[in-house]
């Protein structure tokens, strides 16, 4: 059921967003539900609000997706932030990355994107960001305050239609130094990088095979998250069926990015990050590399033999962006696909950048896709696991778990707890952390060996089963 305003004594209209909605680095709802017009209306005025009251922001880019419902909650959006007195700049159709690049590039003071990201259909949500930072955490939470009490700034704002597509799509040239003629293949799983990627390829060298590359927000062939493995078979088929050199996937926005090497192997996100690292130290050397806690031990130990500063943080690309800007690091990222780029850009996640990127590394490299990590341990894992926990229990099990093993005293053991809790023994690690977004535990454990990865899953098992939580495994 929609809700409706309500105007108290003031004459300021109020409104309450539903609690489920205010996540730790964005808005997610269902559609028609807990996220509707209306709330998109009041999230532009309270963001709105915060630009002007915090940034002294004039204005803002906006963008959607291709969900269904994603014009419309744009334009009441824009009509929120036209309400604040900001001007409002709409791009149009597109992926979040272009959001950013058309903030940070026409020196815009925020930018907000409507995307379901890799939501299931039902779902829509709103990212938002500074330009001279991540907007998360308690700025969320300031958002429902603001919109609570209706606390708004107030204004006549204007908006114009703009197409930053070509722009867009050279600036992510104007980094590609290759030379070499690769055979590609892209599937963009009908996410709202459609467009730009045709524009790209139809600019690079090369023979190009394009997957789903029709902007459809109900994603008709395979669900848009190049980090669950059954959505990247139709990728590995392209890659094997044409000969390519190299497969590249995004996700439903286009900030997260999956690859597939010739041979149709996955080359998961950390050691994809591995490969990037050994490029930007050569530029950067000694320079703090950041990767979240469900990293492999590989990416943390190449990057301190190639002579960098790892720097393991928690799970959040607004987190990692965040601490990326403290420590003025060239690169960071996530298991989850989200690669940020401060070494020659903008220092945002930005998937079909990071695709020339690593096009540049393989056209100069003279090898093979697989022969470039072919040096790496070759370690035993885990998927990540996640699975449901009670509301009152999320927060309680890494502190229970921190807290025995430390009681235990156990000899070679190294405990991390700077998200969840990270285990480190001569066999490898485990990790057992909350999500900031749901009520569900996320697991993950690596070995060096078979062997050694079942006496970490034992591990781990024993310690949930002493909180009171069945295996997941």
């Amino acid at each position: 059921m929609k809700k409706e305003m309500t105007v108290p004594d003031t004459g300021n209209p109020t409104h309450t967003f539903h609690p489920s909605i205010l996540r730790e680095y964005d808005i997610r709802g269902t559609v028609g539900n807990t996220l509707t017009e209306t709330d998109c209306y009041f999230i532009g005025r309270a963001f709105g609000s915060m630009v002007r009251r915090h940034r002294n922001g004039k204005t803002v880019a906006v963008g959607y997706d291709g969900r269904e419902s994603s014009p419309s909650f744009a334009k009441n959006i824009i009509r929120g932030l036209n309400d604040c007195g900001l001007d409002v700049e709409n791009i149009g159709l597109g992926p979040t990355p272009m959001a950013y690049f058309a903030m940070k590039s026409r020196g815009l003071d925020a930018a907000v994107m409507v995307t379901g990201s890799h939501s299931p259909l039902s779902y829509n949500g709103i990212k938002m960001a500074y330009k001279d930072g991540p907007f998360y955490g308690k700025m969320v939470q300031e958002l429902g305050l603001i919109a609570s009490v209706g606390d708004f700034e107030e204004g006549q704002g204007k908006a114009v239609t703009l197409d930053v597509q070509d722009a867009y799509v050279d600036r992510l040239l104007q980094d590609y130094t290759g030379t070499k003629k690769l055979k590609i293949a892209w599937d963009i799983g009908n996410g709202a990088t459609g467009e730009i990627i045709r524009r790209l390829v139809s600019l690079l060298p090369g023979e190009h095979t394009l997957l789903f590359d029709k902007i459809d927000g109900t994603f008709p062939n395979h669900h848009p998250d190049p980090t669950v493995a059954k959505n990247l078979v139709d990728l590995q088929k392209a890659v094997k069926d044409k000969g390519c050199d190299i497969g590249i996937g995004f996700d439903g926005d286009g900030d997260r990015i999956g690859v597939i090497d010739e041979k149709g192997n996955i080359l998961w996100a950390d050691l994809l990050l591995a490969l990037y690292a050994a490029e930007v130290l050569k530029e950067h050397p000694g320079s703090s590399i950041i990767a979240d806690v469900k990293c492999s031990r590989v990416l943390f130990d190449e990057v301190a033999r190639l002579g960098g500063k790892p720097v393991m943080w928690n799970t959040g690309h607004s987190l990692i962006k965040a601490k990326m800007q403290e420590l003025k690091s060239p690169l960071a990222g996530e298991l989850a696909g989200h690669i940020c780029f401060a070494d020659k850009y903008y220092g945002f996640d930005d998937a079909p950048y990071c695709a020339v990127r690593l096009l540049n590394i393989l056209s100069h490299s003279g090898k093979k896709f697989s022969e470039l990590s072919a040096h790496l341990p070759k370690m035993h894992n885990t998927p990540e696991v996640r699975f449901h926990v009670p509301a009152d229990r999320k927060f309680n099990i890494a502190p229970e778990i921190k807290t025995r093993l430390k009681n235990e005293n156990a000899k070679g053991v190294e405990i991390n707890d700077i998200d969840g809790v990270r285990v480190t023994t001569p066999d490898g690690w485990w990790l057992m952390r909350p999500s900031n977004t749901e009520d569900v535990l996320t697991i993950r454990a690596e070995g060096f060996t078979p062997e050694g990865l079942e006496r970490l899953k034992n591990q781990l098992i024993a310690q949930l089963k002493q909180s009171g939580l069945s295996s997941p495994f």
